[in-house]
């Protein structure tokens, strides 16, 4: 099933220039990139974008980091595109993930592992509209 899917170049790997690279890991794996922008957010939009983990201790420091630096949000279409970009994203931990995976390559640490993926076909849909409002 052709599905749409948010992806986010989180501040780190912007940081580091990684964002043509990483779309390319993207493209290579049978992904289309059909949107993408360069943003700013506030803590407060972080705060909006991350509302489901609010409850979770990490959530502060999650927001603060996403509002730390510019992103690249882009949506990612293809088939079984929410599954398939998880997998070439890796483990969160860049410890954890496979070789070849996204945060093995480029991320620093479980908070700074340079990229984020939409895990649900509802979460997607709203991931979207939160940075691609129609």
């Amino acid at each position: 099933m052709i599905e749409k899917t948010l992806s986010i170049i989180k501040p780190d790997a912007v940081e580091r220039e990684l964002g043509d690279s990483i779309k390319k890991i993207f493209l290579n794996n049978g992904l289309n990139i059909s949107k993408s922008k360069k943003v700013k957010i506030t803590k407060q939009e972080a705060s909006e974008f991350y509302k489901v983990h609010e409850t979770k201790p990490f959530y502060e420091e999650l927001c603060a980091y996403l509002s730390s630096g510019p992103i690249i949000v882009m949506i990612l279409e293809g088939e079984n595109a929410i599954l398939k970009n998880r997998e070439i994203m890796g483990a969160t931990n860049p410890k954890d993930a496979a070789e070849g995976t996204i945060r093995k390559l480029y991320g620093i640490s479980i908070d700074k592992n340079s990229v984020h993926g939409s895990d649900s076909l509802d979460n997607a849909t709203k991931e979207i509209n939160f940075f691609f409002k129609n």
